[in-house]
């Protein structure tokens, strides 16, 4: 059996897999990059409370008789004090965390979604989005951009004509750029606007599986969740409590790359970075 544990910015997440298939996957919200974008340090509490998540998850792994592996994205990698949280992880697990750079996490995101099929990923995480795409299992578009579903809401909070601004500002694709067939987003952000549209009374990964999210669909939901507070979006079918701060700009954000990119469509996959650093590592 293998555990892979993924550190985001804004939460901490376990995979486990044995013969040939995924046991089970299992979240928990610590934001890591909480105030990063303000200080360019992650926070001690958050520090703290991620570590812990991060101890819980190895513990179960063991307990399970696993082989525990770990990686890092945006928060470590981006702060200035990332070596601090890399310490304590060690101190409480043993564990050295692979922090992967921007690049290589949006190609493990296409490594999980597509495997070598043609296609593409958009993953919007906390504090950084990843696009990138594939031909013949050539990589002919790959790129982290600095900014997420916290980041987003902590600068501009949900004033819709500053997210447009800075997301304008910040996130740019090259004129030349094609889509070379499937586009699917992954991550947070997109599972939760799924089981929204979906109206889920609890997660069910066959139905959200290759879930359709059209431009016009999500533009729509996004329009709502603005339009509510915080504590009515928790009320919703499908919501993810622990997003509803962040759901509204993270859904803005998509709807904006797609529209960057000419896309009417895009497809959830629950098939991610978790999938693609298991294949990438050879452990599948």
């Amino acid at each position: 059996m293998v555990a892979i544990i993924d550190i985001g910015s804004n939460s901490v997440r376990l995979m486990l897999w044995a013969d040939g298939k995924i046991l089970e996957k299992r979240v928990t919200t610590t934001r890591l990059g909480e105030n990063l974008l303000k200080t360019g340090l992650l926070q001690r509490e958050a520090i703290e409370r991620t570590a812990q998540a991060v101890s819980d998850f190895f513990r179960e792994g063991k307990e399970r008789g696993a082989d525990v592996y770990a990686f890092a994205t945006a928060a470590v990698r981006a702060s200035s004090n990332g070596a601090e949280f890399i310490k304590r992880v060690k101190e409480l697990t043993g564990l050295s965390v692979d922090v992967v750079s921007g690049e290589r996490e949006a190609q493990l995101g296409l490594l999980g979604a597509l495997g070598r099929n043609d296609g593409g990923v958009i993953d919007i995480g906390g504090a950084s989005t990843e696009v990138a795409f594939q031909r013949e299992g050539k990589i002919l578009f790959s790129k982290s951009f600095p900014l997420g579903a916290l980041t987003l809401s902590r600068i501009c909070g949900e004033n819709r004509s500053a997210l447009d601004s800075y997301i304008e500002k910040n996130v740019v694709f090259p004129k030349e750029i094609s889509v070379p067939g499937k586009v699917y987003a992954i991550g947070g952000t997109a599972s939760t606007l799924a089981s929204l549209l979906l109206k889920l009374e609890r997660y069910d990964a066959e139905r959200i599986r290759d879930f359709p999210l059209s431009l016009k669909e999500t533009e729509k939901l996004v329009e709502k969740l603005f339009s509510l507070s915080v504590e009515e979006r928790k009320k919703l079918p499908g919501m993810d409590v622990r997003r509803a701060d962040t759901i509204a700009c993270g859904g803005f954000l998509l709807d904006k790359i797609m529209k960057k990119l000419s896309l009417s469509e895009v497809a959830f996959s629950d098939r991610d970075n978790l999938e693609g650093y298991l294949c990438e590592r050879g452990l599948s």
